[in-house]
């Protein structure tokens, strides 16, 4: 019996332990959740993490640049590192495959027969039709017998003029995750504020090698190096060299190379679209980029050159609306803020509301509230009621200035630099307000061009990055597709080439997705800001499409009429002829007009070939008359305009104020 209890025992004993490591709490860190849940942050598998790091690495450059007022220069480098060479680089030595069928690629012996019989077929047929001179088709896409574990490996580089980073920050900034300088209530490129760190992260994940940074800043005498992994499960870096090196050219910037997973033939297209639209939205950087791959023949090298040196302004970081802030927010402004009063923490930590409307607020909370009270004093109920108020009170809307939209003149350049369409026009929207958050939208209409397909093209721009995947059910999309009749503004939407534009700029997009790759149509605010946008710019087509039919319509007139000049011509000088053997002979009388032309005709003054000039210099100025009256009424230069582009000044060297228009900047020079 005694032995039967100490059995229960030991096996109770067993089951609570059992039970008490199953319900022991466990955390993860933040870099372990995105590791984990890495789709979210655009890293679904090894083409999309490729085509993410670049951008990601791109914007962060753009940033850094924009950010001390220096004119980009971004140089984008993807080397392809064969199998070989990445085992090397980790120090694997290559092993030859011992048991073949062991692998997912193997093939059997009535396979590869099979296989090579039908591809053997295949050229036969093919050089058949060469002999008779019939078309080939497209040879379809060979299946290359590809094991799973076998990964394609690239080195992406970064360099970019940009102002650098502290050389102590760097482990932090690139080893942390959730942790950065762009965080705060205002306009950024980020989507999640990971940045390269995620880029990091899949570096760990796929290719186990840290990322290496080169940094200086404006002034410094040295640059950091600085090479580092991170610990995923403890969310901290792993610093593997952290030194400073000599800085003789006096470089600024940041340089950054990661080895990671990718695949460059799935998503080429991808990568190369991302980097010409941001050539389209950002005219005054300069881009370099260049694929090595180790088939020469295979290598990519682009310039998208600089068209102007007028930047947009630096997004400022602005106060929350009382009318965007939830209940948590609010206790974390109480518990940040350095004010002692209510009263001044309501002045100072929100936007539109003065001393005035303040008081207001405050005697409408209640009698357990006072301008005067400590603010650190208000309790959890007490947040409740302010919420509640913010909710319901009326406040005015935030304005626009804290924004920093593309600009017409931009959005335009970058249009005709890239596409050189036929015709272009843009339009800039007023600021407007969605749930408490400032918007602007931007929009650019072309027709015609260089690379563009027949039928509507969306370009689609978020902060001022391009937006490319899930574009069906973004709210540009929709509009286009299904809200503006292109008919009406003379526009076909199916045989023209049709480029849309939108960029829309805010202190909070509204994305839709995990991913963050489009913005919803459900929001009535932005959608009929879009429509209005796109519908302006139709309105200065239209003019312009009208002004062209017109002339294109008095061409044929023209042409219309020469042709008919030598028949013309011979039908009168044979009537002459005529009328003039009448008067000879008497038979008829003419008035003394008549006969004095008749006698040049006799004297062979007026012939049929002078008939002829004549009336063709009489098309001719009808004609010139038409083109200066159309040519007046649209204000207008008689004489033929082409594009020029003017060399920028040194900005460094020169003072100067911009005066902005849709078309151009006039730069006055002090």
């Amino acid at each position: 019996m005694a032995g039967d209890d100490l059995a229960e025992t030991k096996k109770g004993s067993s089951k609570n332990t059992k039970n008490s490591n199953e319900s022991k709490l466990k955390q993860k860190s933040p870099a372990e959740f995105f590791a984990e849940n890495k789709n979210i942050a655009g890293f679904d598998n090894p083409g999309k993490s490729l085509y993410t790091t670049v951008r990601e690495l791109v914007e962060n450059a753009l940033d850094s640049a924009e950010s001390i007022s220096e004119l980009p220069e971004v140089e984008v480098t993807i080397e392809e590192i064969v199998k070989s060479k990445f085992n090397s680089m980790i120090g694997l030595i290559d092993r030859e495959r011992v048991d073949t069928q062991l692998y997912d690629d193997y093939e059997t012996e009535k396979a590869r027969e099979k296989r090579l019989a039908k591809e053997a077929r295949a050229s036969e047929i093919q050089a058949k039709n060469l002999a008779s001179g019939k078309k080939n088709k497209e040879p379809g896409v060979s299946k290359v017998l590809k094991a799973r574990g076998e990964a394609s490996y690239y080195k992406v580089t970064c360099k970019d003029n940009g102002k650098g980073m502290p050389h102590d920050d760097i482990p932090n900034m690139f080893g942390r995750v959730l942790s950065g300088t762009k965080y705060g209530l205002k306009q950024t490129r980020g989507k999640f504020g990971l940045g390269a760190k995620m880029a990091l992260i899949w570096s760990k994940m796929s290719t186990g090698l840290p990322i290496e940074i080169s940094s200086s800043m404006k002034s410094q005498n040295y640059v950091t190096f600085c090479r580092l992994d991170i610990d995923i499960h403890r969310n901290i870096p792993h610093i593997h060299l952290h030194e400073k090196k000599g800085n003789k050219e006096k470089w600024h910037g940041a340089e950054i190379q990661v080895v990671i997973e990718g695949n460059w033939t799935t998503y080429r297209s991808k990568i190369l679209h991302y980097m010409r639209q941001m050539a389209v939205i950002t005219p005054y950087a300069q881009f370099l980029f260049r694929f090595i791959s180790e088939t020469p023949e295979k290598n990519v090298t682009i310039k998208f050159t600089r068209r102007t040196d007028v930047m947009p302004p630096i997004p400022v970081e602005t106060k929350h609306h009382p009318s965007s802030v939830d209940l948590l927010l609010i206790k974390r402004l109480v518990t940040d803020t350095s004010k002692k009063t209510l009263l001044q923490f309501l002045q100072n930590e929100f936007v539109n509301i003065n001393k005035t409307l303040a008081t207001r607020l405050i005697g409408e909370m209640g009698p357990d509230f006072s301008p005067s009270m400590a603010v650190k004093s208000v309790t959890s109920q007490q947040m409740v009621r302010i919420h509640q108020l913010f909710r319901q009170a009326k406040f005015d809307d935030p304005s626009g200035g804290c924004l920093s939209p593309a600009g017409e003149y931009n959005l335009r350049l970058g249009i005709i630099k890239e596409l050189h369409p036929d015709m272009v026009a843009t339009y800039s929207g007023s600021a407007q307000v969605f749930e408490g958050h400032p918007f602007i939208v931007e929009a650019g209409v072309s027709v015609g061009g260089r690379d563009v397909k027949q039928g509507i093209n969306i370009f689609r721009f978020a902060n001022r990055i391009p937006l490319l995947f899930e574009q069906g059910g973004d709210v540009v999309t929709r509009t286009a597709s299904k809200r503006i009749n292109w008919n009406s503004y003379k526009i076909n939407q199916t045989q023209d080439k049709i480029g849309v534009f939108v960029s829309i700029v805010s202190t909070k997009i509204p994305f839709k997705g995990t991913g963050k790759e489009y913005i919803g149509d459900d929001i009535s605010e932005i959608a009929t800001a879009v429509k209005s946008a796109i519908q302006q710019c139709c309105i200065q087509l239209k003019s312009k499409i009208v002004k062209r039919l017109q002339a294109r319509e008095q061409q044929e007139r023209k042409r219309s009429l020469s042709r008919y000049i030598p028949d013309a011509t011979g039908a009168v000088y044979e009537v002459l002829k005529q009328m003039t053997e009448e008067h000879k002979t008497k038979r008829k009388r003419y008035g003394e007009e008549d006969t004095a032309m008749l006698d040049k005709v006799s004297k062979e003054i007026i012939t049929k070939e002078t008939l002829t000039e004549k009336l063709a210099q009489h098309v001719e100025q009808v004609d010139y008359e038409m083109a200066l009256e159309y040519a007046t009424q649209s204000g207008v230069s008689e004489e033929p305009r082409e594009n020029i582009y003017l060399q920028h000044l040194d900005s460094n060297k020169t003072n100067f104020i911009d005066l902005h228009s849709p078309t151009f900047v006039f730069r006055l020079i002090l």
